[in-house]
C-alpha cells in the first residue's frame, strides 16, 4: 500500500518541488546583475556552442523535406512552385523548433544536469550556500534565463539555413527552380508563422532548461544518481516539448 501511495504521490511532489524551484529562480532576478558573467557564459554555452549542431540539422531537415514533398507531388497538374509553399510554413512552424528541440534536450539539457548534479553530490552547492551565496540565483536562474533568450536565436539559424537547405537541393537536385521555390513560399506566406516558431523556441527554452536544472539541483546517489538525472533530464524534456508543441498549436493556431 505505500509503494502505491508512493508511486500516486511521486509525481504531485517532484512537481512542487520544481515550482519552488522555479519561483526561487524567479525571486532571484533582482540579483541577477550580481551574476552577468555566468549568464553571458551560459549563453555562448547554449547558444553559440550549438550554433553547428543546430544548423546541420536545419539544413537536412530542409534538404529532406523538400525531396519528400517533390515525391509526393509529381504530377502535371500540380505547379512545382507548391514544394516551397509547404516547405517553409512546415520549417518555420514545427520542423526546424521541434527537431531543434529535441537536439538540445540532448546537447544543452543533459550537460546541465550532469552539471549540477555533480556539484550537489561533491557538495559544491552546498558549500555555495554556506558561503552565503544564493545557489539558487547564481546557478540555476543564469541558465533558465540563457535557454529563454538564445533558443529563439538557434530557431532562427535553424530556419534560415533549413530553407536555404531546401532552396539549395531542390535547385541542384533538378526538383525545382530557386525562382519557384521563393515564389511558393511568398505566395502562402503568413506573417505570424516566425512569431509563432519564436513562441515555441522561447517556451522549449525554458522547459529544457529548467526541467535540467531541477534534476541536477536535487540529484542524490552519488555518480550512479548523476547518471540518472541526466538521462531523466533529456527525456523529460523531449515528452513536455511534445506536449507544449500541442498546446501552443491548439491554443494559438
Amino acid at each position: 500500500m505505500s509503494s502505491l501511495l508512493e508511486f500516486l504521490f511521486s509525481p504531485l511532489r517532484a512537481l512542487g518541488r520544481y515550482s519552488i524551484l522555479m519561483a526561487r529562480a524567479a525571486a532571484s532576478l533582482d540579483e541577477i546583475r550580481t551574476y552577468w558573467s555566468n549568464l553571458f557564459d551560459q549563453m555562448v554555452r547554449i547558444g553559440i556552442d550549438s550554433i553547428p549542431i543546430v544548423s546541420l540539422a536545419g539544413a537536412f531537415s530542409g534538404a529532406v523535406l523538400t525531396v519528400q514533398t517533390s515525391y509526393q507531388l509529381e504530377s502535371p497538374f500540380i505547379p512545382r512552385s507548391i514544394i516551397g509553399s509547404i516547405v517553409v510554413p512546415s520549417m518555420m512552424l514545427e520542423l526546424s523548433v521541434v527537431v531543434m528541440g529535441f537536439i538540445l534536450a540532448g546537447r544543452v539539457g543533459a550537460r546541465i544536469a550532469a552539471e549540477l548534479g555533480t556539484m550537489r553530490v561533491s557538495e559544491q552547492i552546498d558549500a555555495l550556500e554556506v558561503m552565503g551565496l544564493n545557489s539558487v540565483g547564481f546557478l540555476v536562474l543564469p541558465r533558465v534565463l540563457a535557454g529563454v533568450l538564445m533558443f529563439p536565436v538557434l530557431y532562427v539559424a535553424s530556419c534560415a539555413i533549413g530553407i536555404g537547405g531546401g532552396v539549395a537541393v531542390g535547385h541542384f537536385g533538378g526538383f525545382i527552380t530557386a525562382g519557384e521555390f521563393m515564389d511558393g513560399a511568398r505566395q502562402f506566406f503568413k506573417p505570424f508563422d516566425p512569431f509563432f516558431g519564436l513562441i515555441k523556441a522561447v517556451t522549449f527554452g525554458f522547459i529544457v532548461t529548467s526541467i535540467a536544472c531541477y534534476k541536477g539541483y536535487y540529484t542524490t546517489s552519488g555518480a550512479e544518481g548523476v547518471g540518472d538525472s541526466t538521462t531523466e533530464a533529456a527525456v523529460l524534456s523531449c515528452v513536455f516539448i511534445l506536449v507544449a508543441d500541442l498546446i501552443l498549436a491548439v491554443t494559438l493556431l
